[in-house]
């Protein structure tokens, strides 16, 4: 198993939408991590692209995320919220997005990654069926599977995933609920901590944690939970190998709070709030429509450094991120998780 081979317990979150560079990937492999690139919102074609920027800078196991297709929304509540959205991109300059639904390039991806592996495929917003994920366990890849509750945690078990990503409520960007249902989920989820030790109960497979892990200590914290891992997402957006946009940036050294939305995509994520996020809190869940919709105004926005319309997706830590290149954080945080892991040893009598 991949985790077994890894120099330091730290892996990369794939951050979709530009972040994550096979510079950044390869960054924390070459550290003696896990480095994820991220095939969301990218066409087969290009993923195959960035797979090989990453090969040609590392000889380390890399992995590659993949979104698991939804069923398309209702066309009204759709329409409603563009509706809402015209003073938006009239100060943007930039039109709507047609609001069509599509998977992603979901199986030319199977099929690349199925033809030329990774040792690792992570999924995220649901469960692939095992039909789907034959072909890549057969190349030799490990399937590791994204969950955000003790449910979807037994789902993904029976369904044959060698490891589970468990994402608590603190984390950045897109909650990995199998369902994103309103009417069932009031945006709290379930905090890493509870998350783990509840999974743990019931499903009798290796963790990887995400959510909130900025820190050592953090990353010390989740290992002496059971993890086997701590998967880091925000505490990497400042790194120089990071895409992430200077806007982005700035923000995230900020101590402004995070909210969950789903005025961006469709689809509960957390972001540090801004005015969209206030102005839409009504969005409907209709993911990938909404994030077709209002990705001409967000990428207008984006360019014009304007972050009260931009999606500032960050973790309840990100205050605590650094600016330093990917091997040094990587080398940092290992450092201070056996600082940290000894310090509370040291609290424990001997028994």
């Amino acid at each position: 198993m991949i985790l077994d081979q890894l120099a330091v317990p730290i892996v990369l979150a794939p951050l979709a939408g530009g972040p994550t560079t096979p510079e950044l990937a390869a960054a924390v492999s070459n550290a003696g991590g896990l480095g994820f690139l991220a095939a969301g919102y990218l066409p087969a074609a290009t993923l195959r692209d960035q797979i090989a920027a990453a090969r040609a800078l590392t000889e380390a196991p890399l992995g590659v995320n993949v979104f698991v297709p939804g069923s398309p929304a209702a066309r009204e509540p759709v329409d409603r919220y563009a509706a809402t959205l015209a003073a938006d991109a009239s100060r943007t300059g930039a039109e709507l997005g047609a609001p069509r639904f599509e998977t992603d390039d979901w199986e030319a991806k199977l099929e690349l990654l199925s033809s030329d592996p990774l040792p690792v495929t992570s999924f995220t917003f649901g469960c692939p069926e095992p039909g789907e994920t034959a072909p890549l366990r057969a190349a030799g890849t490990e399937i590791w599977i994204t969950v955000a509750s003790p449910a979807d945690a037994e789902v993904a078990a029976a369904a044959g995933a060698d490891v589970l990503v468990v994402q608590g409520s603190e984390a950045g960007g897109h909650r990995s609920s199998f369902r994103d249902d309103p009417a069932g989920d009031s945006g709290s989820g379930f905090g890493l901590l509870a998350l783990i030790q509840l999974v743990r109960a019931r499903v009798d497979l290796p963790l990887v944690a995400a959510g909130g892990i900025s820190t050592g200590a953090g990353v010390a914290a989740v290992l002496a939970a059971g993890a086997s891992a701590a998967q880091l997402g925000t505490a990497f957006l400042r790194s120089p190998e990071a895409g992430t946009a200077p806007v982005h940036r700035a923000a995230i050294a900020s101590s402004a709070d995070t909210a969950m939305t789903r005025a961006f995509t469709g689809r509960l994520a957390r972001g540090i709030r801004n005015r969209f996020m206030d102005d839409h809190a009504d969005a409907p869940s209709a993911y990938p429509e909404v994030h077709r919709l209002t990705a001409p105004l967000r990428a207008a926005a984006r360019a014009a450094g304007d972050a009260d319309l931009i999606n500032l997706w960050a973790g309840q830590a990100h205050e605590l991120s650094r600016e330093q290149p990917a091997a040094e954080l990587v080398a940092a945080l290992a450092r201070d998780a056996r600082a940290a892991l000894a310090a509370a040893s040291g609290r424990l009598p001997a028994g």
